[in-house]
């Protein structure tokens, strides 16, 4: 539809929503985390997006999808909006994130052994245990869990003491 104002073609929220894949709801969402500029609004009130809203969301949505949080990517937008270019610091976020998911499925790895060694041993304990007796299961895999600890990267004396955790589950 052509609005008499702008002369361009423009959505409705719900051609917006539904060419994009999202709800009329989490488009009011971005608009009001300051995501999504505020648009102009027809005669009977209803919103109506420019076409560049469509790849407004779109980045929006793809930058969710690489664990950039609403916050941070508002961050980039703003900067990007008043013509400045962000791409260093976006970059360096990605970066910050894959460390992150890297240092996490190290975590996750250990964690998977802790796992993998404790069901080892309760199948063992299980086998040797009487029908209708107690294995006391979880008991037993206390005194044995807290002499196992999963390797941490060592971050050197700048960074201070680690603190104390038995599990890889309690980081």
């Amino acid at each position: 539809m052509r609005t008499m104002d702008e002369g361009q073609v423009s959505l409705s929220s719900g051609a917006l929503a539904k060419q994009v894949g999202v709800s009329t709801d989490t488009l009011r969402y971005y608009e009001r985390q300051g995501l999504l500029p505020l648009p102009p609004r027809a005669e009977n009130g209803y919103r109506r997006y420019a076409r560049g809203a469509v790849d407004r969301v779109r980045l929006i949505r793809r930058a969710l999808s690489l664990g950039i949080s609403l916050e941070e990517l508002g961050r980039l937008l703003r900067v990007r909006d008043r013509g400045g270019t962000p791409c260093a610091t976006a970059r360096a976020l990605l970066a910050e994130k894959l460390k992150a998911l890297d240092m996490r499925l190290a975590e996750l790895g250990a964690l998977r052994k802790t796992l993998q060694a404790t069901l080892q041993d309760w199948d063992i304990r299980l086998a040797r245990t009487p029908a209708g007796m107690r294995a006391s299961l979880l008991e037993a895999g206390i005194s044995e869990a807290s002499r196992v600890r999963p390797k941490r990267p060592a971050f050197g004396p700048s960074h201070g003491p680690r603190p104390h955790r038995r599990y890889a589950h309690e980081r």
